[in-house]
């Protein structure tokens, strides 16, 4: 008899909730020196600071992959935590200290409450709501920081602040020193999330995404289960935003705009969602085509001699292709091909 594909997706969920479906050690081990490999390549071809914001966006991306790749929930209020993280951190140094472990911590503390309380009222809702919901909290947010509360963050105009060595000997002002730092970092967070994807925990929150109706009737709390990982991904992405306060050392309302939540679904979108991997890809295909194109179009104006658009809108075509042409993102293309290939090795005579 046949299963419909989301109770045997679901009734999949009980074989899969054993300690064998977990990845073995040496696998993400192998799976992160091939992440190094990948940014060291990534380093001769742009400068070290670029590479480390390049660094900081896969750092979100991954976090916003976890809500919406694995759980199914678009948001567009996700740079509200990356900002409560930054600006978090930019007061601690300001105001209270310059430990930027502390700071780091403040910061990350701060997103964390803020999207355990809000997570209880956003996680109630599904789809377009959900995704209204945390874009209007966005707005406020980013309200918040430029007017009521200019006074301390000093509002449009930015707010500087600097941290002393990290544990007395690593300068992160310097580009190098950052760049390892944010290398790090990413590593642990990938190394985490590989984990936790894979894990009973990760398994039902996939199945979730499936089919929530069914987790639900085999008594399992779906509500508290989708709470964790908001709190979770909002998490993440503060770490993130602290981490570039720590290393740029200067904060404008930008950090926390929700303009910024288009650049990680889309990153997202054009890697594969529900794929650690495809987060990974897409983010530096995605932050390429942002960097390359400003200086690309006028110097391409210059030779046909014609004043060509900004770069954004060309920007925006070239998105639109990308996510048109694949719609499972390039890991999923890439997946399809090799199974393609795969069955026709096999099949052969």
């Amino acid at each position: 008899m046949n299963m419909p594909a989301d109770l045997r997706a679901v009734s999949h969920l009980a074989r899969s909730l054993s300690p064998l479906s977990r990845p073995p050690r040496w696998k993400i081990f192998g799976e992160l020196a091939l992440i190094v490999v990948g940014i060291l390549l990534l380093s001769t071809t742009i400068k070290l600071h670029w590479l480390t914001d390049f660094i900081i966006f896969f750092i979100i991306v991954l976090s916003f992959d976890l809500l919406y790749g694995y759980m199914g929930h678009l948001s567009f209020g996700h740079m509200l935590y990356y900002g409560a993280g930054a600006y978090g951190t930019g007061l601690f140094l300001v105001n209270a200290g310059k430990n930027p472990i502390a700071a780091l911590f403040v910061g990350v503390a701060v997103a964390a409450i803020l999207s355990a309380v809000l997570g209880l009222i956003v996680m109630r809702t599904h789809g377009a709501s959900f995704a209204l919901i945390n874009m209007a909290f966005n707005e406020i947010g980013f309200f918040i920081i430029r007017s009521p509360l200019a006074k301390f963050t000093r509002g449009d105009d930015g707010l500087s602040c600097n941290a002393e060595k990290l544990f007395g000997i690593v300068d992160l002002n310097d580009d190098l020193s950052a760049f390892l730092f944010v290398g790090i970092v990413l590593l642990l967070v990938f190394a985490f999330l590989r984990v936790l994807t894979t894990s009973p925990f990760g398994i039902l929150v996939r199945s979730i995404k499936e089919n929530e109706k069914r987790v639900a009737f085999f008594g399992y709390d779906t509500f508290r289960s989708k709470w964790i990982v908001f709190v979770i991904s909002s998490t993440l992405a503060a770490l993130a935003g602290g981490i570039f306060t720590l290393v740029r050392g200067f904060l404008s309302p930008q950090v926390i705009s929700p303009f910024g939540n288009v650049e990680v679904i889309f990153a997202v979108l054009i890697g594969g969602a529900g794929n650690l991997y495809g987060a990974l890809i897409g983010g530096a295909i995605f932050m390429l085509i942002k960097n390359f194109l400003p200086v690309a179009i006028p110097e391409l104006s210059k030779v046909v001699g014609v004043k060509l658009p900004q770069w954004e809108m060309w920007l925006g075509i070239i998105l639109l292709i990308i996510v048109f042409a694949m719609r499972k993102g390039v890991v999923g293309v890439i997946r399809t091909q090799w199974h393609y290939r795969f069955r026709v090795a096999r099949n052969a005579p």
